[in-house]
């Protein structure tokens, strides 16, 4: 993007690129940049970003913030941003959580979204109770005083949050805003919300969007609406809820295009998918996709980043299992990011590697038992983990030499050594189990080794 009059100017830049590519996660060799090794460098490396929705009270947890820091350079406040917890009481507010998790994130260069200014749920009984004329003045309010706040660090607010309702209506959802207001309450944000700070995206983010439906539709017309007559909007969100009863459409990225083509970016803004294993991380991997199809696909972002505190912890739907082990998913999103493992754990990338191969051994009728070797890569290793991941209705029965940890779904079995873990480079040990087929005899799917 930049050219120079001199090779000393060239040479000049080089430690400049190296250490700018050093903080995405890639490495340099004679100047040429390898694949990237984490999930921001390998997004960067295609335009993008790649978030995370974080939680100001797990932020003194080691494994937590190592991850965070290792992997995504964007970050949302979970709930930290909510009127609920910015503004409890009329013209009372409190910034203090949600300034924990933007500081932290300035402090490692990572970007901010801004989650929500006007949505109906997580709103304080007080502003329910106002006429429609008090209701406006304290929307104008609560959004001038709490975008004020952070002016300049946010990147990308969500504006409006969910005003549609679900179903074939197409109809506004009733909320104090729409019920009070008028269907006028979300130009007048949006509005507002320019004036508040001219520098950030202006989004529109909601749920069940994610194909064409009445819902997207609806959605659509007004962007196109807004577009036309100049209300400003940036950018619509994509929360992108997923699992076995709602998968990923099959029209999701031309979804995606045609907001784009009416001149406004799009972001996946709250992505999770229930499930585990092959077709966990398939599902990742089309969302991943879909959206590096589509050039005004400015970004993604997870809801969450371990398993154990996703909203929907029963359904194991991140990229990172409830112990910070990099899952099925996550490989296949670094992969179709274009990234490629360095086998180093979250908190020390670029560290010690590890490979992870499987081989069966022997086998019945009714069950067969598998074999994974464990080999350092050029350095010795402290420690390793990987994930061996069955096929339901299979079931893992029994296992030696190392000691296992299982997800909600009992399908995903993540191993560990049972004593000293400890390997010279390129030595290696393994690790045994019986699957009882139950009718199938396909193959477990191993994970990534992440070396420590």
């Amino acid at each position: 993007m930049h050219t120079s009059a001199s090779s000393r100017a060239r040479r000049a830049l080089v430690p400049v690129l190296t250490g700018l590519l050093a903080v995405a996660g890639l490495t340099t060799a004679s100047g040429t940049a390898e694949a990237a090794s984490t999930l921001a460098g390998a997004a960067a490396e295609k335009g993008r970003y790649f978030g995370t929705a974080v939680a100001a009270g797990h932020l003194g947890e080691a494994p937590y913030v190592s991850t965070l820091n290792a992997e995504f350079d964007s970050v949302t406040p979970e709930n930290e941003m909510k009127w609920d917890a910015v503004e409890p009481s009329r013209g009372s507010f409190n910034f203090a959580n949600a300034d924990r998790i933007v500081s932290h994130a300035q402090s490692r260069g990572m970007k901010v979204r801004g989650h929500t200014l006007v949505w109906h749920s997580q709103l304080p009984s007080w502003v329910g109770n106002l006429s429609a004329g008090d209701l406006r003045t304290a929307m104008n309010n609560h959004i001038n005083q709490v975008m004020g706040h952070w002016k300049g660090k946010i990147h990308s607010w969500d504006v409006v949050n969910e005003a549609f309702q679900d179903g074939s209506s197409g109809a506004r959802r009733n909320s104090p805003f729409q019920d009070k207001l008028g269907n006028g309450f979300i130009e007048e944000a949006f509005r507002a919300a320019r004036a508040a700070d001219p520098a950030a995206k202006l989004c529109y983010n909601d749920y069940n969007t994610d194909g064409v439906n009445a819902k997207s539709n609806a959605v659509y017309n007004m962007v196109r609406d807004f577009k036309a007559r100049g209300v400003p909007i940036d950018c619509v969100g994509f929360q992108s809820h997923f699992n076995s009863a709602s998968p990923v459409p099959a029209d999701y990225q031309a979804n995606l295009q045609r907001f784009a083509d009416l001149g406004v970016d799009v972001q996946i803004t709250e992505l999770d998918i229930e499930g585990s294993g092959t077709s966990q991380a398939t599902s990742y991997a089309n969302v991943v996709k879909a959206c590096l199809a589509v050039t005004r696909c400015t970004g993604i972002t997870v809801w969450g980043i371990t398993d154990k505190y996703s909203w929907r912890a029963s359904g194991t739907p991140l990229l990172f299992d409830s112990n910070y082990n990099k899952k099925p998913a996550y490989t296949a999103v670094l992969n179709a990011l274009g990234g490629t493992s360095g086998g180093g754990n979250p908190g020390n990338p670029g560290g010690a590697t590890c490979t992870a191969t499987y081989s069966k051994q022997e086998e019945w009728s009714d069950r067969f038992n598998g074999r994974v070797t464990i080999t350092a890569g050029s350095a010795a290793i402290s420690g390793w983990t990987t994930t061996v991941t069955v096929a339901s209705p299979q079931k893992i029965v029994a296992t030696w030499n190392g000691s296992p940890t299982w997800d909600g779904s009992g399908n995903v079995m993540t191993m560990r050594p049972n004593g000293n873990g400890s390997l010279a480079a390129g030595a290696s040990t393994s690790f045994g189990f019986t699957v009882m087929k139950n009718g199938s005899s396909a193959a477990p799917v191993i994970g990534g080794c992440t070396a420590s």
